[in-house]
């Protein structure tokens, strides 16, 4: 009986055979999460991911800031897969949450409404003569990395296990909003037990951390921070997280959303900065990583390729931890190979 209930948690992932779509804002805050992805895929899997470089945005930010009509949202997202379409993919997979979330919601009005979709289709062929089918799979990034996680288990080099002491790291993880609240059904676990992340961990040898505050926003909530004088809401929800996971002494945070990471990585350095608080014990704060710099990390590649030096938290004490090498000096190395500067270090914040 138990495992017929959890059957009902579960989603359907394709093997293979992948459109992939960027986000605007991953490519912005963290741009070698999506160079691991792709890698990860190809390289490690052998899977096909198509990448289209006529892609674009999906709305999502101006679209929940009110500012993009949805019929405006909807064509836009038509486009996108239309060049799904165009090279015979069926498999639809977008590299943020809020996209995700978009093209669920659009998807949905589209069965709903039968009529909202041959509108969308009347304003696609009107503005560039495209053409769309509606993917038949529709999933996240993090959710490909959960089902082949076992597989790459065998191809990765570190555990996530502290080598000093031999035991599990204690690992946050933290789930985008979008991806298992608005609609609950379409994320591994639904809203109730989203295991997208969790799976991973336990897979590859971490602990969850299981603390009062798990599934509370992370404080991005567009509207909280968008707005300037709404800034303090934003990170009084990050503070709230913090505050309630410091006690179980967590390793570092995962999450798999592009915001959601930004905001518990930067908002650490704000707090430190305004309050001259952190949440671990030395000073270094929580380091917060995207499931593909986590999946990277253990599968062997370079810290600094996957852009670890971009985050405010810095992982280096992480990286020792797990026995992760890497190279100080190559920490801020252009891809021209000039070495650039090292930023200034933050007051309160020991890096």
């Amino acid at each position: 009986m138990s495992n017929r209930y959890w059957n009902e948690y579960q989603k359907v992932i394709a093997d293979d055979h992948y459109f992939y779509e960027r986000s605007c804002i991953r490519q912005t805050f963290f741009p070698g999460s999506e160079t691991a992805f792709l890698r990860i895929m190809k390289e490690e899997l052998g899977k096909d991911v198509f990448d289209d470089f006529r892609q674009h945005t999906c709305t999502g930010i101006g679209y929940h800031s009110d500012i993009v009509p949805l019929e405006t949202t909807m064509t836009v997202v038509a486009r996108l897969f239309s060049l799904m379409t165009e090279h015979g993919y069926e498999n639809y997979v977008p590299s943020c949450v809020t996209s995700f979330g978009v093209f669920t919601e659009m998807v949905h009005l589209w069965e709903e409404n039968p009529e909202l979709l041959e509108k969308t289709r009347e304003n696609l062929y009107k503005a560039c003569k495209r053409e769309f089918d509606i993917p038949k799979n529709l999933v996240h990034p993090s959710d490909l990395i959960y089902k082949f996680r076992f597989e790459l288990a065998e191809k990765m080099k570190y555990r996530l296990v502290n080598r000093f002491t031999g035991k599990p790291l204690n690992v946050v993880e933290h789930i985008g909003c979008h991806y298992a609240k608005i609609f609950p059904e379409k994320g591994v676990g639904k809203a109730e037990f989203p295991y997208v992340l969790a799976g991973m961990i336990e897979a590859w040898g971490g602990k969850v951390v299981d603390y009062p505050e798990r599934r509370h926003c992370c404080g991005f909530g567009f509207r909280q921070y968008l707005i300037q004088e709404n800034r303090g809401y934003s990170i009084s929800n990050t503070k709230k997280k913090l505050k309630s996971m410091e006690p179980y002494e967590p390793d570092f945070i995962v999450s798999n959303c592009p915001g959601c990471t930004m905001f518990m990585d930067r908002w650490q350095y704000t707090i430190a900065e305004m309050e001259y608080k952190t949440y671990d014990r030395e000073g270094y704060g929580i380091p917060v990583l995207t499931y593909e710099e986590m999946t990277g990390l253990l599968l062997g590649y370079d810290p600094w390729e996957l852009g670890l030096q971009i985050h405010q938290v810095q992982s280096e004490r992480l990286l020792d931890k797990i026995g992760i090498p890497y190279d100080p000096k190559q920490k801020y190395k252009a891809a021209s190979g000039k070495i650039l500067r090292a930023p200034k270090k933050p007051d309160n914040l020991l890096v």
